[in-house]
């Protein structure tokens, strides 16, 4: 699971992280691990460094049962009026 190795890499000392990563384990009790694996990588799609209390509200509201929507990628226009480079050259048009 990544979200056990951001808890494990945040803090200077490995040991510090292990209270946390427990925590984050002991939810799987409480819900499904299914559904704790559902919500960490919803957690990570957000954020590269998820921390308990986000994956709880995830968990708490539902919200690792939705789907993972990717966010758009842009495309070029397709239509409209597009200035070409020679639009943006700029300077005098004699000076060439």
């Amino acid at each position: 699971m990544a979200a056990i190795e951001v808890f494990l890499t945040a803090h200077k000392v490995e040991q510090q992280g292990y209270k946390s990563c427990l925590s984050l384990l002991k939810l799987a009790d409480k819900y499904t691990a299914e559904r704790l694996e559902a919500a960490c990588a919803k957690a990570l799609s957000y954020t590269p460094r998820p921390n308990y209390k986000g994956i709880s509200v995830i968990l708490s509201s539902n919200q690792d049962k939705l789907e993972l929507i990717e966010p758009p990628k842009h495309k070029k226009p397709t239509k409209g009026f597009v200035r070409g480079a020679d639009y943006f050259k700029g300077g005098n048009d004699d000076a060439e």
